[in-house]
């Protein structure tokens, strides 16, 4: 709520005083605000539980057996990571990035040795699969959410044991190797006004994980096998393994404009309300402008909301966050507009 009270002219050195603040000369300055910068980092891997289903084709000569396979597994391989920074005179930030492998599928050769029962094989071939990417920050005066994502396509390649429990029925403990390649978002936004606070972020994904399962295959063994060579046939099964990799990494920066309102370099100075927090409003013009502005005293904030004033080192001026007081710098024709009711 604003309290008007009666308009009392001040010079820069009388309202200096007022405040209990040393006055110094005034000297001409510049309306650039200066901007001040908060960032933040992180980086994470997943791990997740993977079930699917397989099918191939495996024959032998001698003791080499080759083929080819193809397998589709649900997956929950999740990314997920919470990050807050930032501090006086910025608004603390929070940021959250997400990212995620919920299925993949490969295509295999299948070369191997086979020694009775027992087969021990290599593989390798083509991997798919979806990955997302999403990442949000938000401060108290600005949000942000970004999200990607897309079936990407890579490779695969690992090894692994079969043993054949009887003609038709065999157990395999596998591991893979997948990699997607990656998948990243840069974003920023820009909020409203002249000296607006921005927000920036990036991640990036990579898809690349590790997978152990334990599977088993029922094999449609061709008529006339015969059990110096019971590797070859079609077959089909399923699997259920773990899987960890997905690693995650992200960047977040903030950054506010912090207008200059120093009272060293403002003139013809004039109080015209003051909050209920004790802050005054006041009609003033800077030292190297006729144009009117309606707004606050940099040392005045600093004695009741010190972390919405920052000092720039290069000048010794303080500047001011108008986000952090809820507050807007006016023109003059802005505040005669909102004394006659109008929506600014």
């Amino acid at each position: 709520m604003l309290w008007p009270i009666k308009a009392v002219a001040l010079s820069a050195c009388i309202a200096a005083a007022t405040l209990g603040l040393f006055c110094q000369n005034a000297s001409a300055g510049t309306s650039t605000p200066v901007t001040a910068f908060g960032t933040g980092s992180n980086s994470a891997r997943a791990s997740s539980w993977i079930g699917g289903a397989q099918l191939g084709y495996i024959h032998q000569q001698g003791s080499v057996v080759f083929g080819i396979e193809t397998d589709i597994s649900a997956t929950h391989l999740n990314t997920d990571m919470n990050t807050v920074f930032g501090s006086a005179p910025l608004p603390v930030a929070t940021a959250n990035t997400n990212s995620k492998v919920d299925w993949y599928g490969t295509s295999r050769g299948i070369l191997g040795w086979a020694n009775g029962p027992v087969m021990f094989y290599g593989t390798g071939g083509l991997a798919y699969g979806h990955v997302g990417l999403n990442s949000s920050i938000s401060t108290s005066l600005l949000s942000l959410v970004s999200e990607t994502s897309a079936v990407k396509v890579g490779w695969v390649g690992g090894g692994g044991i079969q043993y054949m429990v009887n003609p038709n029925l065999f157990l395999n403990l596998a591991y893979q190797h997948v990699d997607l390649g990656s998948v990243s978002l840069t974003s920023s936004v820009t909020g409203p006004g002249p000296f607006p606070p921005t927000l920036n972020q990036s991640a990036n994904a990579n898809a690349r994980f590790d997978v152990v399962s334990l599977g088993l295959n029922w094999l449609f063994s061709p008529t006339g096998a015969t059990p110096q060579a019971p590797w070859q046939g079609a077959y089909v099964g399923g699997h259920a393994g773990g899987a960890w990799g997905n690693s995650t990494n992200a960047s977040y920066s903030t950054q506010q404009a912090f207008f200059i309102s120093d009272i060293r370099l403002k003139r013809d100075i004039i109080l015209v309300a003051r909050l209920n927090d004790g802050l005054g409003l006041y009609r003033y013009r800077y030292l190297w402008s006729d144009a009117v502005y309606f707004g606050v005293i940099a040392q005045e904030v600093a004695l009741i909301h010190p972390d919405a004033v920052v000092r720039n080192a290069l000048d010794n001026y303080l500047r001011v966050d108008y986000g952090r007081l809820g507050l807007k710098l006016m023109t003059e024709a802005e505040w005669d507009a909102r004394r006659k009711g109008e929506s600014l």
